[in-house]
């Protein structure tokens, strides 16, 4: 029984060590994907990554001339019969060509901005 125990705890700890290293990858790369469209004001923050094999997630927050905090969020979503995004979670829309191809340079930079700043490998 001690041994099941152990096991288990063991176990849990693997996957919370490996769920960790996960997420702070994914941070890493959300976090220079953003950079990709320029440089990131001040006060600003942006987010471009990928998230799994069908979703990509764009996030900007900045202060307006207010000094209220705003925040856009869209996710893409790649389907078989095409590309919806979500944003502020405000229903789907499908991509118009323009916004495809843009999206689509953008994956292209982004993957090789990762390849090369993160996991070191030539692209």
């Amino acid at each position: 029984m001690l041994r099941k125990i152990i096991a288990q705890v063991q176990s849990n700890s693997f996957a919370q060590t490996r769920l960790e290293a996960y997420r702070n990858l994914i941070r890493r790369e959300a976090i220079l994907g953003g950079t990709i469209f320029g440089q990131v004001p001040n006060g600003h923050r942006r987010e471009f990554f990928c998230l799994d094999e069908h979703t990509w997630v764009w996030h900007e927050e900045w202060l307006d001339h207010s000094g209220a905090r705003q925040v856009r969020n869209t996710r893409y979503d790649v389907r078989p019969n095409g590309i919806v995004k979500i944003q502020d979670g405000k229903g789907y829309q499908a991509l118009s060509p323009t916004e495809v191809r843009h999206l689509k340079a953008a994956i292209q930079i982004y993957y090789k901005k990762i390849v090369s700043s993160i996991y070191h490998q030539a692209v």
